[in-house]
């Protein structure tokens, strides 16, 4: 039978593994309402942690910054090296993909239904869902490759899905989430292409396996107009938006390495502290 659900007055009067009861009570200083409309709509919400509210297991994500994307991306390669060169001066893990859709790949699925079977002329192509450029496209952006250590250690993987975490190893585990367990990572930030679909879908992914997430504002780009709405999402309901300078001076003056297992767990595949 399912387990009853207690009201909020009926829990608060309980212990409660995990919660601050003293700051219960207390008023969201991340939350603002609208005094005056339908019920004080629209509401809106931010974060509650800034990087330095703790010590921190941090990992970079270069989400599918590749050759064939160069056009979309050179505005924010220079931050893009920055922050690849923030991160490997700590010792901090990045991790690569490469988007690799093809038109041969045989994949059939919801994605493929939703970009639709035409603009796939070979000298004029359109439709999003695929690659065109075979493996020269898939190749990492130049100024940010990894290292030979970095492909040898497996940095850099091929995607299928908009989501970083969905690529999976044979035994039905995220090739993303254990190489960032084993590192005990509990913070992403999330860099590359598309800000509106791939950006957007690994923010929500992260989230989900329980890691903060943190998205740089100026290293990620897309193709379309939602640059600016895709980040207001991501900045109200599920990260914190940053500019590279700002989290390039965390790295290299504010950031203090946390203890394994401190706030992120690995028993769940939430991420919730393995004390619950």
């Amino acid at each position: 039978a399912p387990i009853p659900i207690p009201t909020l007055a009926e829990a608060i009067n309980e212990p409660c593994v995990n919660r601050d009861k003293e700051r219960a009570s207390q008023p969201m200083p991340n939350f603002r309402s609208t005094p005056g409309n339908r019920h004080n709509m629209p509401l809106a919400f931010w974060s509650a942690w800034t990087l330095t509210s703790r010590p921190r297991r941090i990992a970079l994500l270069v989400d599918d910054a590749q050759e064939e994307y160069r056009p979309y991306a050179e505005p924010i390669i220079p931050n893009l090296v920055k922050l690849t060169q923030a991160f490997r001066a700590r010792g901090a893990p990045i991790m690569w993909s490469a988007w690799s859709r093809h038109y041969k790949d045989g994949i059939s699925n919801a994605m493929d239904r939703w970009y639709g079977p035409d603009g796939l002329r070979v000298h004029e192509p359109e439709n999003a869902c695929y690659i065109f450029d075979g493996d020269a496209g898939m190749r990492p952006l130049k100024e940010i490759a990894p290292t030979a250590d970095e492909l040898a250690a497996g940095c850099f993987y091929h995607s299928h899905m908009l989501d970083m975490f969905w690529e999976f190893r044979p035994d039905g585990k995220s090739y993303l989430d254990e190489k960032l367990k084993d590192a005990g990572i509990d913070t992403v930030v999330i860099s590359g292409l598309w800000t509106d679909e791939c950006i957007l879908a690994t923010s929500y992914a992260a989230l989900s396996r329980g890691y903060d997430v943190v998205v740089a504002r100026d290293a990620v780009g897309t193709a379309t107009a939602h640059q600016e709405s895709a980040l207001t999402i991501i900045g109200g309901t599920c990260g914190v938006v940053l500019r590279t300078d700002e989290i390039t001076k965390y790295m290299h003056v504010d950031f203090v390495e946390g203890l394994k297992r401190a706030v992120k767990g690995l028993m769940n595949p939430d991420g919730r502290k393995d004390n619950t």
